[in-house]
């Protein structure tokens, strides 16, 4: 059984509760798999990019022509951090939802001459929202040249500097390492695996150290980043003084360099 994400920033929770760790985020507009009902009022469900975890019923809408009809209609993904979707096209008008980047929303019409877009809500109510907040939503890799992909991918995650560090978070509002990495890739139409390991069955492959180029991923224990070239790195990290999305380096000459994290690399992934 299928159902829509209606919540702006849907948890998913390690255990059918909410006072135990949080798993994961999906947002507004993915459409889950309900594997089971774990208990009254929460689900076990599989995000679209495969991963697991039990979120509350109130937070999506069920209903198999409900999923049919969003899945049919024309998309396009948040990319501003924070998006406000109003009740009518003027920035005092009252805000039905406030979404955040990698959210769907669906348009109806075209912008206005002041860049105002009619666009329906997962849920099904109507609103506006800036035209320029929103961009294209990819469900395939959005470039067959591998350097153009690699450039979008780091262009994404740099989008995400100064994001605070949020265990299981996968938004501007907050964000953890993989969060960081699998989004940059999904908002460009590749899935990958949303922790930080290479999971066979994932487009992720290991390969050598020296041939990292931008875009690939850096793994380490329990973390990941993503490289951007000339020995710099993006990551969302929780270390005291970081603290979030920050850059890196390799280079121990440089004043960013991080020494656990360059001694303590044990893998180079990448999909290319």
């Amino acid at each position: 059984m299928k159902a829509i994400v209606i919540e702006p920033v849907c948890p998913l929770m390690s255990r059918p509760q909410l006072q135990c760790e949080r798993a994961d985020e999906v947002l507004a507009g993915m459409v889950v798999e309900l594997l089971e009902e774990a208990k009254p009022g929460w689900y076990l469900a599989r995000a679209p990019y495969r991963y697991e975890g039990y979120l509350q019923a109130e937070h999506v809408l069920i209903g198999e022509h409900l999923v049919r009809r969003w899945t049919e209609r024309p998309k396009q993904v948040v990319l501003k951090g924070i998006c406000d979707v109003l009740s009518g096209p003027a920035v005092a008008c009252f805000p039905l939802a406030t979404l955040t980047r990698g959210a769907l929303l669906s348009p109806v019409g075209t912008p206005n001459a002041d860049g105002w877009l009619r666009v329906e809500l997962p849920d099904g109510r109507e609103g506006y929202t800036k035209c320029s907040f929103l961009g294209e939503y990819y469900e395939k890799p959005r470039s067959e040249d591998p350097e153009s992909l690699r450039k979008a991918v780091v262009d994404t995650a740099l989008t995400y500097q100064g994001a605070h560090y949020r265990w299981g978070g996968k938004t501007p509002v907050g964000i953890d390492c993989s969060g960081l990495v699998s989004m940059s890739y999904l908002l460009n139409g590749v899935v990958i695996y949303r922790d930080a390991n290479i999971m066979e069955g994932f487009p992720v492959h290991e390969i050598p150290r020296a041939e990292m180029k931008p875009g690939d991923l850096l793994f380490f224990p329990g973390h990941v980043a993503m490289y951007l070239g000339d020995g710099r790195y993006i990551h969302s990290t929780a270390k005291n003084g970081s603290d979030g999305v920050v850059i890196n380096s390799l280079d121990p000459e440089d004043p960013d360099y991080r020494a656990d994290l360059d001694q303590g690399m044990t893998a180079v992934g990448s999909i290319f």
